[in-house]
């Protein structure tokens, strides 16, 4: 049966049909939820269940914390309702004006930053544009029915859409990408999605954690604001393993020396020998708490695999970060790698 939710404060109501998650329901009906992965693991969704009760058919997501759990706080991109609800969700009145659209796009051009990482250009029709806010990202959908999610890598001032795309093994449409791709092919992409972007609405210094093609939503919004000629500190941690992993090193290189308030720490978990690698070693999320004694004066953005952002989560709110200033994007990867 349908259950109705009630979103505090806004008053808005929502019917959640039969097998929905909340998040479903409210993003059909045109409330500008928060949201990142979708499968529970960056938290991006949390809420409060003032009345009423949930369930999560495949299992405690790995967001829901026993904390969350004690003060009623549900990840409503997984919770389905067991009755009415009354829930507590700060809406986001950045996103309710963006009109997410399936569109058809061309593969304008391909390039092969390392090994693992392709970078894809996109051309949208000439009648045609996506407007989107830097972080947010876009799904490519299949002709199968699958969909595969991938962050624009641009500012939204820019005139084509950039995708890095990290060959997953195994994965069907990375491996597509890598060896049968070419460019001028055609595809089918629905967006924007997401909640993942710089709150214009805090003027506190930001700490940007990126992993692996994390980078890639990290670009996008340091991008934008370098466009804006905005002076907000920004400090990009991006940790990768290896040093041809940080395919545009000397991209971001030259924001650190062009803009005084931004700075770039790159971070290698496993350098080679023939890196030569003389900078910083490590987890990247151990290198921000190195850094900051206290994180609580600071907005911190994390994006790249569940475990870097759980991890990191943990680790910023013991220097002192509250829950509401830390912001995340879980790249979780659909079975064949998404």
């Amino acid at each position: 049966m349908s259950y109705k939710v009630e979103i505090k404060p806004s008053g808005h109501v929502c019917e959640v049909a039969p097998g929905e998650t909340v998040l479903e329901a409210a993003l059909r009906q045109g409330f500008a939820f928060p949201y990142s992965c979708r499968g529970g693991s960056c938290g991006s969704c949390k809420g409060r269940v003032i009345t009423g009760e949930v369930e999560y058919v495949g299992g405690k997501p790995i967001a829901l914390t026993a904390k969350d759990e004690k003060n009623n706080i549900a990840v409503f991109c997984q919770a389905r309702p067991k009755s009415d609800l009354v829930i507590e969700m700060k809406e986001i009145g950045a996103l309710k004006d963006l009109v997410v659209k399936v569109l058809p796009c061309r593969v304008a051009k391909m390039e092969k930053l390392a090994p693992d990482v392709m970078r894809l250009f996109l051309k949208l029709p000439q009648t045609e544009r996506m407007q989107f806010v830097a972080g947010q990202y876009l799904d490519i959908l299949l002709r199968d029915g699958r969909r595969r999610s991938f962050s624009f890598a641009n500012a939204p001032h820019e005139g084509m859409l950039e995708l890095h795309v990290r060959w997953i093994e195994n994965g069907s449409f990375t491996t597509h990408v890598f060896t049968q791709m070419k460019e001028k092919d055609l595809l089918r992409i629905e967006g924007p999605l997401g909640s993942f972007f710089l709150r214009d609405d805090s003027n506190r210094p930001v700490v940007l954690v990126a992993g692996g093609t994390g980078f890639a939503p990290m670009k996008a919004i340091i991008e934008q604001a370098i466009s804006v000629a905005s002076t907000r500190e920004i400090v990009l941690y991006w940790g990768v393993r290896h040093l041809t992993s940080l395919y545009l090193h000397e991209l971001a290189e030259s924001w650190k020396l062009a803009h005084a308030n931004i700075r770039f720490v790159p971070v290698l978990s496993e350098p080679k020998a023939e890196d030569g690698w003389q900078g910083r070693t490590g987890y990247v999320h151990n290198a921000v708490v190195e850094d900051y004694a206290d994180l609580s004066g600071h907005d911190v953005y994390a994006s790249g695999p569940p475990a870097m952002v759980d991890s990191g989560r943990e680790a910023f709110f013991s220097r002192g970060l509250p829950e509401e200033q830390f912001f995340a994007d879980a790249f979780t990867f659909a079975g064949e790698g998404s």
